[in-house]
């Protein structure tokens, strides 16, 4: 990260400057990133867009979230793990999506881990590894760390489950997007909101 504070957007409103790039951005800032995600598909299409970054912009993938969830049966995990090798091929050729076949096959693979886990177990393992006191507000995004104690436990919980395509930097963005740690910058609009 580059190490800037808060910035203005056109509407005046101080804001963490990734989120003023795009309209997408600012959007996707605004009313969802850092605010709290709970159920077991909700998580689970999360987990999956963030291993689907991997290498990527957030930016590309968020693009793309409409095809993605066309595409894999609305992150729907009993759905997701009835997907067989025809689906692989098709998802493969499915030019609304990230077409990579390691993090394809993980996604197919995870839901098939997944179906076979009780209803709640998926929330209550990602959950169970927010801190147990909230941070500091970071001043800059030089004060955003991309791996933590907490993320790096949350990928070897999930790793020793069976689940694929996590370590510890995604495991992190994933805590970000859904709501486990909130490093929305401080004096950002979105941080007490």
């Amino acid at each position: 990260m580059s190490g800037a504070g808060l910035a203005a957007g056109p509407d005046g409103v101080l804001r963490c400057p990734w989120g003023l790039s795009t309209e997408d951005y600012v959007v996707y800032h605004d009313t969802e990133w850092g605010k709290p995600v709970h159920g077991d598909d909700a998580l689970y299409e999360r987990l999956c867009l963030e291993a689907f970054q991997s290498g990527l912009s957030w930016i590309t993938i968020l693009r793309r979230r409409a095809g993605f969830r066309k595409a894999f049966a609305d992150f729907e995990i009993a759905s997701v793990a009835e997907f067989g090798p025809a689906d692989a091929e098709r998802l493969l050729a499915d030019e609304g999506i990230i077409r990579n076949r390691a993090k394809i096959e993980a996604t197919l693979a995870n839901a098939k881990v997944l179906a076979g886990w009780r209803p709640g177990e998926l929330d209550g393992l990602i959950w169970s590894h927010a801190p147990k006191r909230p941070g500091r507000a970071p001043r800059s995004t030089a004060d955003v760390p991309a791996v933590t104690a907490e993320s790096t436990a949350l990928a070897k919980a999930l790793k020793k489950a069976g689940i694929r395509f996590v370590g510890p930097t995604t495991a992190y963005a994933l805590m970000q997007a859904c709501g486990l740690v909130n490093d929305h910058l401080a004096g950002c609009v979105s941080r007490e909101a």
